[in-house]
């Protein structure tokens, strides 16, 4: 009775020894993925120095930016949503299902002649 006593507590000890480094490793492994996606935002947010170029390069980077007014902004908005529309149909959007019967199949055929050859027949 001491020796399966013995072999039972050895083996729940080990059970929950692996049940602590699996939580353990379950913990860690969801922190670290926590930490991760909490971060990623920054990351692409981040804006890397520029290295300092030549001359001239630096007179092309000082150059006055181009702004667009509202007014052709908008009409590139309307052209651009009136494209994108026009490239679907309109449809009903009512679904009919119709049952088509075929009168002749091969399976059916198979099956009539299998009953055909039937002794009672």
């Amino acid at each position: 009775m001491n020796l399966h006593f013995i072999l039972m507590d050895a083996a729940i000890d080990f059970g929950i020894t692996v049940a602590i480094v699996g939580f353990g490793i379950v913990l860690v492994s969801l922190t670290l993925l926590f930490i991760l996606f909490s971060r990623i935002p920054k990351l692409i947010n981040m804006k890397f120095k520029k290295k300092k170029g030549t001359e001239s390069q630096q007179n092309n980077t000082g150059a006055k930016e181009q702004t667009i007014e509202g007014n052709v902004t908008a009409a590139i908005s309307l052209a651009l949503h009136r494209y994108f529309t026009e490239l679907h149909d309109e449809e009903s959007n009512i679904v009919t299902i119709k049952q088509v019967r075929k009168a002749y199949s091969p399976w059916s055929s198979k099956i009539y002649s299998v009953t055909r050859n039937w002794p009672g027949n």
